[in-house]
């Protein structure tokens, strides 16, 4: 806070210049609390006695630190250590100022943060950059920077006033802004990314930091391997970064909870949440209605989130990350065992996704095996359209228009292009993208040119003329297992659609991490106007259920290709037209169903051009358009959706239930500094 900011650089001040210092308006909470309630012996800072000056303001109602936890000071409080990549402790007489002449230099820092490790370097030196990319074995993914203050900020990105009141908040987030064309850091920090992920420091050990370094801006990545959780302990910090990074910067006080960073863009004025962490979670996200009993839901696969209902509140985890390794799989299983002491709830529901082979189904499962909790499973695109409501307020009906890469649907096919209309109690399925062949099921997530093959093949056209990445080898295989159906389920799926697109205008020939081909066709359309002219298309009505037939899209996309139209300019079109074809289907849906409110969800609504663009259009035909704000449109919050039908569904089944209920209690008094 501002009060402790001027202590730390107050020469006359006790604390100056100590990187732990903090008061009841800050400092941490979630992150060192071993059990409820919020009691220093019950908090990583048990092992810490205060001193006399400490304790006397500890013990002064009138003092701004009486009982804050977490208080120390150089005599009694936690103390900064710099060790080599063997463990053994490196001498320094200003250890700040050690760690600022190395970075200049060009070397890699790990240093714990308030919620796990970073990996740090300078982000204007661009072999240092490159080498923490090879290091981490990153090539692509962009990376996050902190600028010293504000005013740096402006020079590395465009602000609008929306970004830079992100930026400055007590949360501190990392927020995404158009990068400048003159910013000073290096382009391998997020190459070929018109947006930078910039934050601000919001520590006093970050402040402390951006001091001791001659560099104005720090790149300040998860420290990590490969999408695996952020790593919080020292041990493993050693182990698993040795090799990634040249010193590393600690200190004597545990981290019990991970949170790593979070991340937003602002879109239209209003910010669009990209992962709910640190500064964020875990503070409650009130329900639509009541749970008749407590109720854990565990989220997906992806970008995992679990979460807890009780009474009329949700409290969600921050991120905890995909559960596709053992690392990321232990993870998950510690942060529901940890938050479930914590908040002192012990569900009997268990609310999961349809997808049996999900790790968080598995887990669902065996917890009602060993426990006897009730499982709930929730289609994904349900949840969420639950989430979005929840996240909004409002009860529904609505048209959910769902997108995003994958979701196992109710007919056992890969949905993720949809739009259903319903509420948190049931939905039916109005309209979808036309099904195509998905060959290689996840193997066409990592190569997006087999998804434009397979839409190049679905519109009649000669994949081997317009999809210069498809391998030579590959055509007569590729055509052999879509038509033999042989591991090529179908798939509606608008995230794939974008990585076909994407592959043709040649920015999707290979992926190294997820959603990437999806992105690059954004940043390829960043900037450009809006398109009149939109690509064709045909909704086909069977059955009340309205498909969306992209052939002939995909026609006129490969002749626009074929003919040199510039990859940009293809890009911003296609943007475009899935903003009118949105709209249409929508239009076409009030009028049947009556429905007048468009809630948007799906992962592929964190691109902002698309949700920008839906919500005015939207708007313009009369609809009352419901976007995230609380919780991100991606898979990190379809646990607020589960919980949502879950709770519906238990209140169904009982009679006589009262609404009101107590709420979810939580660690303290502020949810997540």
């Amino acid at each position: 806070c501002n009060d402790c900011l001027r202590e730390l650089l107050d020469p006359k001040d006790r604390r100056f210049e100590y990187p732990f210092l903090n008061c009841t308006q800050c400092g941490p909470r979630l992150t060192i609390v071993r059990q409820a309630p919020y009691d220093r012996q019950r908090t990583s800072m048990a092992d810490f006695e205060m001193c006399a000056d400490c304790r006397r303001e500890y013990e002064d109602p009138a003092d701004r630190r009486f009982h804050a936890q977490p208080t120390a000071c150089p005599a009694c409080g936690p103390r900064l250590m710099l060790l080599d990549p063997s463990g053994a402790e490196l001498k320094a007489a200003d250890t700040l100022a050690e760690v600022g002449t190395r970075i200049a230099s060009g070397s890699i820092v790990a240093i714990k943060g308030l919620g796990g490790y970073h990996l740090v370097c300078d982000a204007f030196d661009a072999e240092v950059v490159t080498r923490l990319r090879e290091r981490k074995n990153r090539p692509s993914k962009p990376l996050a920077v902190m600028a010293a203050d504000l005013g740096v900020a402006e020079k590395c990105c465009h602000l609008t006033k929306g970004e830079r009141v992100q930026l400055e908040s007590l949360q501190r987030p990392i927020v995404m802004a158009r990068v400048r064309g003159d910013a000073p850091v290096s382009d391998r920090v997020a190459p070929g990314n018109p947006h930078l992920g910039l934050m601000l420091p919001g520590t006093p050990l970050q402040h402390l930091l951006m001091r001791a370094c001659a560099p104005a801006v720090l790149v300040m990545t998860s420290g990590n391997l490969g999408e695996e959780p952020v790593i919080v302990e020292d041990r493993e910090a050693l182990d698993k970064l040795r090799d990634t990074a040249d010193v590393f910067l600690t200190w004597d006080r545990d981290i019990e909870r991970r949170a790593d960073d979070s991340v937003m863009r602002v879109v239209s004025g209003a910010p669009l949440l990209i992962r709910r962490a640190r500064g964020f979670a875990p503070e409650p996200v009130a329900l639509t209605g009541a749970c008749p009993e407590p109720i854990l839901a565990v989220g997906g696969h992806l970008k995992s989130v679990v979460a807890f209902g009780q009474g009329k509140q949700a409290v969600l985890s921050p991120h905890i990350g995909d559960l596709g390794t053992p690392a990321g799989w232990e993870a998950f299983r510690t942060a529901v065992e940890g938050y479930q002491r914590l908040l002192g709830i012990h569900p009997r529901i268990v609310a999961h996704d349809l997808h049996p082979d999900s790790a968080s189904t598995r887990y669902a499962v065996e917890r009602q095996e060993r426990q006897g909790a009730r499982c709930v499973p929730v289609q994904h695109h349900h949840a969420h359209l639950a989430s979005c409501l929840a996240d909004c307020g409002h009860e529904g009906p609505a048209i959910g228009v769902i997108f995003d890469g994958a979701g196992l649907g109710t007919d056992g096919a890969i949905w993720g292009g949809e739009f259903l209309a319903g509420d948190r109690s049931a939905v039916v399925r109005a309209g979808h993208l036309r099904y195509v062949a998905m060959p290689g099921g996840e193997q066409a997530i990592r190569q997006p040119w087999r998804m434009a093959a397979a839409h190049l093949l679905d519109a009649g056209l000669e994949p081997e003329r317009y999809c210069e990445a498809m391998p030579t080898h590959a055509s007569v295989t590729l055509r052999k297992m879509i038509d033999r159906g042989l591991n090529s389920p179908r798939t509606s799926s608008m995230g794939r659609l974008f990585d076909a697109v994407a592959c043709l205008t040649g920015v999707g020939k290979g992926v190294t991490f997820e959603g990437e081909a999806a992105m690059r066709l954004e940043w390829l359309a960043t900037g450009l106007p809006a398109e009149k002219q939109t690509y064709p298309l045909e909704l086909i009505e069977h059955n009340g259920v309205i498909s969306l037939d992209t052939r002939p899209a995909i026609r006129a996309i490969a002749e626009e290709v074929d003919g040199r139209r510039s990859p940009g300019a293809v890009a911003r079109k296609f943007h475009s037209s899935v903003v009118a074809w949105i709209d249409a289907v929508c239009r076409r849906l009030r009028e049947r169903l009556h429905l007048s409110v468009v809630a948007l969800s799906g992962g592929v609504f964190q691109n902002a051009i698309l949700l920008m663009e839906c919500e005015d259009s939207l708007r313009g035909s009369g609809f009352h358009v419901l976007r995230h704000r609380k919780v991100p449109p991606n898979d990190g919050g379809i646990c607020l959706g589960q919980i949502e039908v879950a709770a519906l569904r238990a209140r169904e089944a009982l009679t006589g239930f009262d609404e009101e209920m107590p709420p979810v209690s939580g660690p303290g008094e502020k949810a997540a500094c």
